[in-house]
């Protein structure tokens, strides 16, 4: 018995030396390194539409106004993306960020439509300010909260009691679908379309913009006209000497939505106070407002943001697109990029500067 006992441990003995050799290369072998990939790395290597862009590079900039453009271009950085700035109590444009995706054929709203849905309820009699909608099974919000927010159920909660056709009107009346500038050859209309989209009806056309393509011209003159009380300019890039010297406003609509506006305004600066536009936020009593909007369309994800600033005597509208396939890409961030643009004309002063050439 003892004999058994220490045979199969002599055996295991002389087995020894050959596990151990047949260990030792995995042992020896060193470990793969393995390197930290950032999002920005992972979006820069992804098909399709890069995160990541030079986008000023083929811009034409003599026309634009060189401090706004400056601090545009500064704030926009490497991403791929546009900024359209516009003068809204006359419908000018400042300057043109990556004119060519500013003169595309136009993408998807997103959340950027919710003002016009507001503004058609409103003016429809179908709420008021304090009007409460539920959107959840215990949660109700009136329209400054569902704005602030960008609540996708409250909105298509008022798609659907006004119907594919009144929402297309007033997307219509405040300029989607037709060309927002004034001899801007570059410009293209975008499109409305004539039936409630596939996807959602008319329910998520009034929380995305299903089904519309909207240019950042567009974007501009309809908050412009938000921002200024409800005149929609035709918007006017001075070109020449000339064009600039001669430059007059030009009126395409004066919208009878004065008394409205107020309940819009309020839940585009709460979007910045404490709702998804914080990042554009840049002081107590500065109240910059705006609307952020963020989905997918043509293959990648879209980030927008519109914002214009409130206060007499600073007239400027913002409208920021940026594009790309990583999951940075979305509203918020496009609302920061506004953030930086506005600390930068601050620090410039650019905005004392204007209040005295108006007379503000």
């Amino acid at each position: 018995m003892r004999k058994h006992r220490i045979l199969p441990r002599f055996y295991f003995l002389l087995s020894y030396p050959l596990l151990l050799a047949a260990c030792l290369p995995a042992i020896a072998a060193p470990a793969p390194v393995r390197t930290r990939v950032t999002a920005h790395k992972r979006a820069a290597t992804t098909a399709g539409v890069p995160t990541f862009a030079d986008s000023a590079k083929d811009d034409v900039t003599t026309n634009d106004d060189p401090l706004v453009r400056q601090a545009a271009v500064m704030a926009l950085g490497r991403y791929n993306g546009s900024v359209v700035a516009i003068d809204p109590s006359n419908g000018r444009i400042l300057s043109i960020v990556n004119q060519k995706l500013a003169f595309s054929t136009g993408f998807k709203p997103c959340s950027t439509i919710k003002p016009v849905i507001a503004m058609a309820a409103l003016q429809e009699g179908l709420i008021t300010r304090d009007t409460l909608i539920r959107v959840r099974r215990r949660k109700s919000l009136n329209l400054s909260e569902a704005l602030a927010h960008s609540n996708n159920p409250f909105f298509e909660e008022l798609g659907r009691r006004m119907g594919f056709d009144v929402v297309t009107s007033y997307a219509r009346l405040l300029g989607l679908g037709e060309l927002a500038g004034y001899e801007i050859s570059e410009e293209q209309t975008g499109a409305v379309p004539g039936e409630p989209p596939k996807r959602g009806g008319v329910a998520r056309m009034s929380s995305f913009g299903e089904g519309i393509q909207m240019t950042l011209l567009q974007l501009g003159a309809l908050v412009s006209t938000v921002a200024n009380g409800g005149t929609l300019y035709y918007l006017q890039y001075p070109r020449t000497a000339e064009e600039k010297e001669n430059f007059e406003p030009r009126i395409k609509r004066a919208l009878q939505i004065a008394a409205l506006l107020p309940d819009v305004r309020d839940g585009m600066l709460a979007a910045v106070l404490h709702g998804t536009a914080r990042r554009s936020f840049v002081s107590d009593g500065e109240e910059e407002s705006g609307k952020t909007g963020t989905c997918s369309d043509a293959g990648s994800r879209l980030g927008w943001f519109v914002s214009f600033a409130g206060q007499e005597g600073r007239k400027i509208v913002l409208v920021i697109l940026v594009r790309g396939h990583s999951r940075i890409v979305r509203g918020p961030m496009a609302a920061g990029i506004a953030g930086r643009i506005y600390r930068r004309l601050h620090a410039e002063n650019y905005f004392a500067e204007q209040s005295i050439k108006t007379g503000g």
